[in-house]
């Protein structure tokens, strides 16, 4: 069974609604959304390319790599928006982007990533990219 879009975080409602309006109602079917089909579904409505090619590019880390919502929103906020860039990096430049980013955002949580889990994330992103 595909993950189903659900619960996006608020600056991305209106292509949300378009999503479901258009029948993308998973992560999957948002992956493999082209980019034609994207200009259709941001046509006429308050929906931006600039946000539904960012869930695109979620989806994808989501899908290939098994990614929760938040961990792939982490990495393509960190400016790590692909498996093959994802691939491309050691565990330690995982950390430091993340980290980087978590320190700007300044929310007091503690990290959710650790060097054994970006490894994980850096291998299962090389077998996706295989």
């Amino acid at each position: 069974m595909y993950k189903a879009l659900k619960e996006l975080p608020l600056n991305f409602k209106e292509e949300e609604k378009q999503l479901l309006s258009h029948g993308i109602r998973n992560w999957f079917s948002l992956k493999s959304l082209t980019d034609e089909r994207l200009s259709i579904v941001v046509k006429n409505s308050r929906a931006s390319t600039r946000n539904l090619k960012r869930l695109r590019g979620m989806a994808t880390l989501i899908c290939e790599i098994n990614l929760s919502q938040p961990e792939a929103a982490l990495l393509l906020h960190a400016g790590i928006p692909s498996v093959k860039v994802l691939a491309s990096l050691t565990p330690q430049e995982v950390l430091q982007k993340t980290g980087r980013l978590e320190r700007q955002l300044n929310t007091g949580k503690k990290s959710c990533l650790d060097l054994s889990k970006a490894l994980n994330w850096i291998e299962s992103a090389k077998r996706a990219n295989s």
